[in-house]
């Protein structure tokens, strides 16, 4: 008897945890959706060519992100 209630509360902990990675995996997933802004140093530093008339970073690691 000691060991189901052992074994339930295990997997009662164990499905809480999983509701607690879904929900960080959506946050993660909204954080996504937000446009990245850096600055002409950063780009540049990373890289890559500031374009100014676009607003937005050519090359390097911050490609296509806009400039702020």
């Amino acid at each position: 008897m000691r060991i189901r209630r052992i074994l339930a509360a295990v997997i009662a902990t164990a499905a809480l945890a999983g509701l607690g990675l879904t929900g960080a995996a959506t946050a993660a997933t909204a954080a996504k959706g937000v446009p990245s802004y850096v600055t002409p140093s950063q780009c540049t530093q990373g890289g890559g060519t500031a374009d100014l008339m676009a607003n937005l970073c050519k090359g390097g690691t911050h490609n296509g992100e806009k400039i702020d």
